[in-house]
């Protein structure tokens, strides 16, 4: 029988969050392997699921999801988690992971990583502007640094319980090594333990898979 569960795109930093999260449920899922920038976002198809043609996009049964961040916290909450899973049971449990959510993907990935990824790695679409690349990669660094005290004192970003805000905080980590960001230890110790995961490593094998590479 079919999954009603489809998961739509491969090979970011961005998609592997909700095949990692994905993973650590245990649940099963279809992939559509399509990759961003390849003009597979660009069919008709896929643009009656996201007109913004950006992956990754969830389908579950009639609901679709885009943004990442988005996904991994409605999968959070709509399937039993395992033990040892944060999942918000107020509106000040859920102010909190949105803090942490809210901040990271603002302040880490939008407004520094894909910075520097606009203007290194797709520098022939959006131009050279070593500046602005430099700027972003110490604004990288402070805003990363200043979660040290909290991840050292604990093991995962909402105390004693993973949560989605530990695979936006590590992806981006691992974005940053990948950009040739410096990490303080602090921030290896933490990355490493998150990669250390079983899902995580199942998410990189899925994350991997193309149906068409380009």
């Amino acid at each position: 029988m079919p999954s009603d569960l489809i998961v739509w795109g491969v090979g970011t930093s961005r998609t592997i969050r909700v095949h990692w999260m994905l993973a650590e449920l245990g649940l099963d899922y279809e992939t559509r392997a399509i990759g961003s920038r390849t003009g597979e976002t660009l069919t008709p198809e896929f643009l009656r699921l996201n007109p913004r043609h950006k992956v990754p996009v969830l389908q579950h049964g009639p609901r679709i999801i885009t943004e990442s961040a988005a996904i991994i916290q409605y999968l959070g909450e709509t399937f039993d988690a395992p033990e040892g899973m944060f999942v918000p049971r107020t509106s000040g449990e859920r102010a909190q992971l949105n803090e942490w959510c809210y901040f990271i993907g603002t302040e880490l990935d939008a407004s520094s990583l894909y910075v520097v990824r606009k203007h290194l790695g797709l520098k022939h679409i959006y131009g050279e502007a070593p500046v602005a690349v430099e700027s972003a990669r110490k604004y990288f660094s402070e805003n990363a640094e200043s979660m040290a005290p909290r991840i050292s004192a604990a093991p995962y970003l909402m105390g004693d319980r993973f949560s989605p805000a530990d695979i936006l905080l590590t992806t981006c980590l691992e974005w940053a090594a990948v950009e040739k960001i410096s990490l303080s230890d602090a921030l290896n110790v933490y990355r490493r333990r998150m990669t250390e995961r079983p899902a995580f490593r199942v998410a990189l094998q899925k994350n991997a898979v193309r149906s068409n590479p380009a």
